[in-house]
């Protein structure tokens, strides 16, 4: 049920962090992995990797915040490896300080990529999805905080909820065409975002919180990856799964 093998799906932001994992977990399940972002370089070894453990890949660049790059770059990921069947919609971006210090710049660049990005990409892909008559499956990357807030973090927890109800009204609307919308919310993992973060007093008090005690191995993530890309979650659209070791739960 959880088979992805012989899939072509594209996973954006994936030079690095959690898409650069999960288009190498992919792309080791089998399936055929579009890898796209901006940073060309990352993109190669990125891909390189794949290949030399004996997985199918390929890069793209693409920048989510411009239309026209994405249409080029879904047009060269269906030119190599034909109709994209399954969408990891992964590009984000932070910016971490009070809300009375961000500047408009950080609020465009936040916004622009972690829900116009989702929207426009989303949106191209599934354009695809209908003409190649493909019943496909895209995944959001959310964030907890999308549902609950945290201090310092407003623009990127404002489009995390954006992105969250964004997957529940394109579920809404494309489910008729066989084309599922999903978002995975995760909590605190180690990535490039945040790393420092976590070697701080402040973050090492947050995972105090956290009521299993420990950040998220990013391996955790993998299975409800699967679920959502595989026929295992067929009747699902419109949901809302958190991985984030009980912190939703966790008493204010």
């Amino acid at each position: 049920m959880f088979e992805v093998a012989g899939k072509h799906i594209l996973v954006t932001g994936a030079s690095s962090g959690l898409g650069r994992h999960f288009a190498t977990m992919l792309a080791g399940a089998g399936a055929k992995v579009t890898l796209a972002a901006r940073r060309t370089d990352a993109l190669a070894g990125a891909v390189s990797e794949i290949k030399e453990a004996g997985g199918s890949a390929q890069g793209v660049r693409l920048d989510v915040t411009a239309a026209d790059s994405i249409d080029m770059a879904v047009a060269e990921a269906e030119a190599g490896f034909g109709p994209i069947q399954g969408l990891l919609n992964n590009a984000g971006v932070t910016a971490t300080k009070p809300a009375l210090d961000q500047d408009e710049r950080a609020w465009d660049s936040v916004i622009d990529t972690n829900l116009k990005g989702v929207w426009l990409v989303a949106n191209a892909v599934a354009r695809r999805m209908l003409a190649a008559k493909v019943a496909g499956s895209i995944v959001n990357i959310a964030s907890i905080l999308g549902l609950r807030v945290g201090g310092a973090v407003a623009p990127y927890a404002i489009s995390k909820a954006g992105v969250i109800q964004m997957s529940k009204a394109l579920a809404l609307e494309w489910a008729r065409y066989g084309i599922r919308v999903n978002a995975l919310a995760p909590g605190y993992f180690v990535t490039e975002l945040n790393d420092d973060f976590f070697t701080s007093d402040a973050g090492k008090a947050l995972i105090k919180r956290i009521p299993q005690r420990r950040l998220g191995n990013v391996g955790e993530l993998d299975g409800p990856v699967m679920l959502l890309l595989s026929e295992a979650g067929s009747y699902m659209t419109g949901s809302v799964i958190a991985v984030d070791g009980g912190h939703l739960v966790s008493s204010l």
